[in-house]
């Protein structure tokens, strides 16, 4: 089973560890590869998502990235967002190319996609439940 993009994981990652630090050191892109524990690039693609969306600001050179927004004001669902973890917005692919003279393969398309909207609804309603501030009180 494919899984999904693990993007919106690494997004949730360094937001967390942006609003847990404190002055004592400086977010940078180093920093938050080793704690992620993967490439910079990476950290710097996803970054790039979350500075689109408006929740951080990165300071070049050294200086490092802090939150523009409060983290109760973030949810989840947000981040999701942000980092379009989805192929045009559909979590769930259908298989391509049925037999149109089955009359499973002519309808499954239809009838499975009405079952995996509702199920995509109702995960992102969850996600937008939880804001980053109710996430990262369990990190101290």
């Amino acid at each position: 089973m494919k899984q999904i993009s693990t993007r919106f994981s690494i997004a949730v990652h360094i937001l967390s560890l942006i609003a847990v630090s404190s002055n004592d050191y400086e977010c940078t892109g180093d920093f938050i590869a080793d704690s992620v524990n993967t490439n910079p690039v990476i950290i710097r693609r996803i970054m790039s998502n979350l500075k689109k969306a408006g929740f951080v600001r990165v300071r070049p050179g050294a200086g490092g990235a802090s939150l523009l927004k409060d983290p109760g004001e973030i949810t989840l669902f947000d981040i999701y967002r942000a980092v379009d973890v989805t192929e045009e917005h559909h979590l769930f692919r259908i298989h391509e190319n049925c037999n149109i003279h089955c009359p499973v393969g002519r309808n499954i398309e239809r009838v499975l996609q009405a079952e995996l909207n509702d199920a995509q609804s109702a995960m992102e309603h969850r996600l937008a439940q939880t804001t980053l501030e109710q996430l990262v009180q369990n990190f101290k």
